[in-house]
């Protein structure tokens, strides 16, 4: 049996309880007539996949000061928006960010679609984000389902098939209980409730504007929701990473290519990752391999990387990559792999070179 939730206890909540996001506009604001800003509430959406709110809001602030527009991100260099973005992780978000800014300065000259449609034809939009965009900033009675409402719902309505086979379900549920009337603050509101009382442990019911009709409190299942079907192991994969200074300071980087992982990033040249990588130098040196590896996870698998330093002469010829003067590096621009890289490798060339 599931229990009628009422989205206007909702709404109430958030009046008083919404959290200050810099991309937000906060309800009481909404309510004397402030719009979103739609650049601001993809840009946030996009910066937000597969991303917690903590870790975004710096890259957030830092993206806003140095293009306050979407006609200013689209004009950026590649190398620049990259950089900025390096450390977020998901490369890909950030090339498809580049490629819809210039979409939308382009061809709808700089104002966003303002429908869920209109949306999902820009580049790197997929229905979750234009369902978001449309609702928060057009105010568009859309359906909006993270994994905050997925769990808010699983909860709500004591749903125990496992995800991801209990997304229908539970985007049947969400899309019940979406208002005509604010449907942009309810979206929120969902999203704040999962991450602020219905939180994925120690849930705290006694706060929930919910707590009356939440199916899975009447019958002490909330702990225990969603249930999520258990992932395959992560496989590890090897490889090989070179790192090469000139004795003029000078750091020898290459750009990855557009399509994979960390696609279009800079980092140090290196091997396959696989099972049994080859050595791959990019150039003839007197390689040392440090006594340390480089561990990193991504999504379906972990890397580990051994790692090789060689100190070179100025006019050394690299057979792969560029060398890059020591004034215009800037480690920080590195995937978060690389700069593990680096930072390993760096103590041992001081040490050791």
């Amino acid at each position: 049996m599931r229990y009628a939730a009422d989205p206007h206890d909702l709404l109430r909540w958030y009046d008083a309880h919404a959290r200050d996001l810099p991309w937000r506009v906060s309800p009481a604001d909404r309510a004397a007539g402030v719009h979103p800003d739609p650049y601001r509430i993809w840009l946030s959406e996009v910066m937000l996949q597969q991303t917690t709110v903590a870790a975004v809001k710096a890259y957030f602030e830092r993206f806003t000061t140095l293009w306050p527009t979407v006609t200013d991100l689209a004009a950026a260099p590649d190398a620049q928006v990259m950089g900025e973005w390096a450390g977020l992780g998901y490369y890909a978000r950030a090339r498809n960010l580049l490629k819809c800014a210039r979409v939308v300065a382009a061809e709808h000259g700089g104002t966003f679609p303002d429908t869920r449609a209109g949306l999902m034809d820009l580049p790197g939009i997929g229905p979750y984000t234009a369902a978001a965009i449309a609702a928060i900033a057009f105010d568009r009675s859309e359906v909006v389902v993270d994994g905050n409402v997925e769990r808010v719902m699983a909860r709500l309505h004591d749903i125990h098939t496992p995800l991801p086979k209990a997304k229908p379900d539970l985007t049947e549920a969400a899309a019940a209980l979406t208002p005509e009337s604010r449907p942009g603050d309810y979206a929120q509101a969902v999203m704040d409730l999962g991450a602020t009382i219905c939180t994925p442990k120690s849930p705290a019911c006694g706060l929930c504007p919910w707590m009356q009709t939440c199916a899975a409190r009447r019958a002490g299942t909330a702990a225990d929701l969603p249930r999520k079907t258990p992932k395959k192991p992560k496989p590890t994969r090897l490889g090989y990473a070179y790192v090469a200074r000139r004795s003029d300071g000078a750091w020898l980087l290459e750009e990855r290519p557009d399509s994979g992982l960390l696609g279009g990033m800079l980092g140090w040249p290196g091997s396959d990752w696989n099972d049994a990588p080859a050595p791959a130098p990019p150039m003839n040196a007197d390689w040392h391999m440090i006594d340390a590896e480089a561990r990193h996870t991504f999504t379906h698998f972990h890397l580990r990387l051994r790692i090789l330093v060689a100190e070179v002469a100025p006019h050394s010829t690299p057979e792969r990559g560029t060398f890059h003067p020591q004034h215009s590096f800037r480690p920080a621009h590195l995937p978060t792999v690389m700069r593990k890289v680096f930072d390993l490798a760096q103590n041992a060339l001081a040490d050791t070179i």
